[in-house]
């Protein structure tokens, strides 16, 4: 049987009822954008991740930017940030106006290492904008401090965390702000697009809800331009019908991912790294392959009709988009080696036992014949 990368299909029939309802009380209501369900999403997102504040957005990537609008950034300003991520990262630090600086990851965890961020660090760094990749913390203790050594503000990138702890503590709540993605990939899955910005910061919190609506204040008045990045009624409809299922269902991702660990233990692949500091979400289960093993084992996969990805074939710095910032090959080498390397395999909440057996023995014939 073919299995996918990940399949929403299940969890829609089981939930079906629930979104049935949900689509016809805002139908009904004729209240579209924002309103009293997205302000209910809001609450209960907020309580979720204790922070003080959630405010629904149009994206993960309009959080990211609409936060970095909020904060003020400049031309000129740098932001130091990961190259192994999505580019939307890079792109909301250049659409609210300011620089990336990219420093390299720790070939560990995929995140951000601190000792790179601290040799990135000029008179012109305003914020460090920390990824959580994959569904696992970036290093927050060591982050935070170098910021409140330099005066810089920091910002979580937690499009892919949502039920990730960093000691104890939900991502997303532990910086001046965290972004958060529900696209329909994500652990908290909207039926499109959706976001939300997290922050303990009640004046920040002011700034992104007002420049969520194109900085429209009282009066009509307009003292900081924002843009249309407003959370639409049903997706927080949506939304709020799964968000009190995000445990249920970190919890059999991660007993998805410990399953694959033990049964991928001998083979030559290095599987996800966690430690008790950190709960990781595996929004993706991401292996490393070495010495050029990844690609004839994903054409082994595509064969056997089992769904795999390479999240990210080519790290930030070497876009073509950042080519005027000057990297070249080899200013990055951790970030450059692990995308080569990485390889994202098969998890979702409704994978069945059947399901996973069949992805772990076809890895294991590449590598092991048994």
């Amino acid at each position: 049987m073919a299995v996918p990368l990940f399949d929403l299909t299940l969890q829609h029939q089981q939930l079906r009822p629930e979104l049935r309802r949900a689509f016809e009380r805002v139908v009904d209501s004729g209240h579209f954008i924002m309103g009293p369900v997205v302000e209910e999403f809001e609450r209960a997102l907020a309580e979720y991740c204790g922070v003080r504040h959630a405010i629904g957005v149009s994206s993960g990537a309009d959080a990211l930017t609409v936060t970095l609008m909020a904060l003020g950034l400049k031309p000129g300003d740098e932001v130091i940030t990961s190259p192994m991520a999505y580019v939307h990262v890079a792109g909301a630090i250049k659409r609210a106006g300011g620089t990336p600086v990219f420093a390299d990851i720790n070939p560990r965890t995929f995140n951000l290492a601190p000792e790179s961020i601290a040799g990135a660090i000029t008179p012109r760094t305003k914020a460090i904008l920390a990824p959580h990749l994959f569904g696992l913390s970036a290093k927050l203790d060591a982050i935070l401090e170098l910021a409140q050594q330099h005066g810089l503000k920091v910002i979580e990138d937690a499009d892919q965390a949502i039920g990730a702890r960093y000691q104890g503590q939900s991502v997303g709540a532990l910086g001046d702000a965290g972004a958060m993605s529900f696209f329909p990939t994500k652990n908290l899955a909207a039926l499109g697009d959706a976001g939300a910005v997290l922050t303990n910061d009640d004046d920040l919190a002011a700034r992104v809800s007002t420049m969520r609506f194109h900085g429209i204040e009282a009066g009509y008045a307009v003292h900081r331009l924002g843009g249309a990045f407003r959370l639409d009624a049903m997706q927080a409809a949506m939304l709020m019908v799964k968000l009190p299922y995000v445990e249920q269902w970190t919890t059999k991702r991660r007993e998805l991912a410990e399953r694959y660990r033990q049964r991928l233990d001998d083979v030559q692949v290095t599987c996800p790294f966690e430690d008790e500091h950190r709960r990781h979400a595996f929004n993706q289960y991401t292996i490393r392959v070495r010495a050029g093993g990844r690609d004839p084992l994903r054409h082994h996969l595509a064969a056997c009709e089992i769904g795999c990805r390479v999240y990210y074939p080519r790290p930030l710095h070497l876009q073509p988009v950042f080519a005027d910032l000057g990297y070249q090959p080899g200013s990055l080498p951790e970030a450059e080696r692990a995308c080569e390397e990485v390889l994202s395999i098969p998890i979702f909440t409704e994978m069945t036992r059947e399901q996973q057996d069949q992805v772990i023995q076809a890895i294991r014939d590449v590598f092991t014949g048994d």
